[in-house]
């Protein structure tokens, strides 16, 4: 075999066995601790909303059909014995009938807010449906955040309570609200039965870090305890999500969300406590407002309609990473082979320091390539989601077949007028425009996350995988030979320091721990250090 194809056959089948070794060892099950139920038993309660993909409650006209909600309670009857509803309207007005029929009993919610009118409509239909159902409807809970989203006053609020109260006794009532908001306004619990709170560990101000969100319940819980003495606490909401973007140390992920579950029930059981869970179906539509994080909350998946995890069993973080592991070689074959078809094209022989350039491409690209295919629909929402991310997930998959071309042809970096100046074009060789236009597709993609994360960062994600790809091709080509190209202009170090402060801000704004914003800094300060790389052989020349 000659040793011009020895060498970048061996580095092909290095790099894809790394790929494969990576894949097979980030996929494995997470273990998880033994099931806090017991054969047959079912978790206490759980918040439902009957929404699926497409349907809002923002959409005025929309009635969830009866069937729809029938479906979805007989699949909940097989995991909890009651349901937490947070309105009366969209269809919901048949929630009691329907749970009666499916043996679960309900924690009837009755929505309010700024609208007054709605609120009568929806304050008649609860009181009505508690009167009518009290077999199946165990307690009122007047209004859900309420406070935190300032829409009432607590004296406003304290009034429609304690008439909801009057008119539904003997069925308990209750408000809920983020356990901060009940120890700022303690005189509501003059007018409930029981106080309901909520506490979600990961948008805490201080999020906490999923090995520690059991504990954290518990401790608020015992905390409102001492506050409220005489007052039984009900924990109306905690969970964990299974996606989206970390928080600090807090990372939502299938494993994590499964580990959560089984602390908080399990502590729950042994300390003597109620407690809802939230929720059982994802909620697409929660994306819009909260990011992808906010429609992953559900222990049941929203499009499989299947749950996320078994109780006490194993729970991958990555199930599909036979596919990553697929996307992966193809990925290599792809790097590889275009570089070997660029370099045949060469009057010398590629040399070994090019094929480990390339290599490298192969790594950092088939790597991470498979994880962004999985990550597409998660992270894309409406048209201009997909656009955007479909947008940066081509450019990945342009750089693996581009840049190991430009480095294969012998070419290094050029600037960004080699490809946006038309006049260049006729007298500039085919390689350097591919490697400039890369160059500028990889600030636009990276700059635009940059931006988001920089200037409105609460809801975005880091979409790391495919910006990995990118990074990595166009900064390969570094590695083995200079730009050589003149013709840099002020758009390179407006990009370079752009990118540098966002590359030190993120993670510094995230927190360190937050592995998801140091990567992405990296980044960042990568494709800086290329642009200002590319800048320094100008002044040179």
């Amino acid at each position: 075999m000659p040793s011009s194809v020895r060498l970048p056959l061996v580095l092909a089948l290095v790099v894809a066995g790394l790929i494969a070794g990576l894949w097979t060892w980030v996929g494995r099950p997470v273990a998880m601790p033994p099931s806090p139920l017991a054969a047959g038993e079912k978790l206490p309660c759980v918040s439902y909303a009957p929404f699926r993909d497409g349907q809002s409650p923002f959409q005025k006209e929309l009635v969830i059909p009866e069937a729809q909600i029938d479906e979805d309670f007989a699949k909940l009857a097989q995991i909890t014995s009651c349901v937490r509803t947070y309105a009366t309207e969209k269809g919901l007005d048949k929630a009691p009938m329907l749970a009666r029929k499916h043996g679960l009993t309900m924690l009837l919610g009755i929505w309010l807010g700024p609208d007054v009118d709605r609120n009568r409509l929806e304050l008649d239909t609860g009181i009505r449906l508690a009167q009518e159902n009290p077999d199946v409807v165990k307690a009122v809970v007047v209004g859900n955040e309420v406070l935190l989203r300032g829409e009432m006053s607590a004296a406003e609020l304290a009034n429609v309570i304690a008439s909801v109260k009057r008119q539904v006794a003997p069925v308990p009532v209750t408000y809920a609200d983020v356990w901060e908001f009940w120890e700022r306004n303690k005189g509501l619990t003059e007018n409930v039965d029981f106080v309901t709170i909520h506490i979600l560990p990961y948008w805490e101000d201080l999020p906490v870090a999923a090995e520690e969100a059991g504990p954290h319940v518990d401790e608020i819980r015992q905390r409102m305890a001492e506050a409220f003495p005489g007052k039984e606490i009900l924990i109306g909401e905690t969970g964990w999500p299974s996606a989206g973007r970390m928080r600090e140390e807090a990372l939502p992920s299938p494993s994590n969300q499964a580990r959560v579950m089984h602390d908080v029930v399990e502590l729950a059981k042994r300390q003597g406590y109620r407690v809802n869970v939230i929720e059982a179906f994802d909620q697409p539509w929660k994306r819009r407002s909260e990011g992808t994080v906010g429609g992953h909350w559900g222990l049941i998946d929203s499009g499989t309609r299947a749950p996320k995890f078994a109780w006490g069993e194993p729970v991958s973080d990555f199930p599909g990473w036979r596919m990553h592991i697929a996307v992966g070689l193809a990925s290599v074959v792809l790097v590889f082979g275009s570089a070997f078809a660029a370099g045949r094209r060469r009057e010398d022989p590629m040399p070994a320091g090019d094929w480990f350039a390339v290599a490298a491409i192969a790594l950092c690209g088939g790597a991470t390539l498979g994880a962004a295919v999985s990550a597409l629909p998660l992270e894309s929402l409406g048209f201009v989601g997909w656009l955007r991310n479909g947008g940066i997930f081509a450019v990945a998959v342009a750089g693996l077949a581009v840049m190991p071309a430009v480095i294969g042809r012998g070419q290094g970096l050029a600037p960004f007028s080699v490809a946006l100046d038309a006049r260049r074009w006729p007298v500039s060789p085919a390689p350097a425009i591919g490697a400039a236009l890369m160059l500028v597709l990889a600030c636009v993609a990276v700059g635009s996350v940059a931006f988001e994360l920089v200037f409105d960062p609460r809801y975005k994600d880091f979409p790391v995988f495919p910006l990995t790809a990118i990074v990595a091709a166009v900064a390969a080509p570094m590695l083995v030979r200079r730009a050589d190209r003149d013709g840099a202009g002020l758009a390179e170090p407006v990009a370079m320091w752009g990118l540098l402060v966002a590359g030190l801000y993120v993670p510094l704004n995230e927190t360190l721990d937050n592995w998801q914003a140091a990567w992405f800094g990296v980044l960042c300060l990568v494709l800086s250090f290329t642009l200002w790389r590319v800048q320094a052989v100008q002044r040179k020349g």
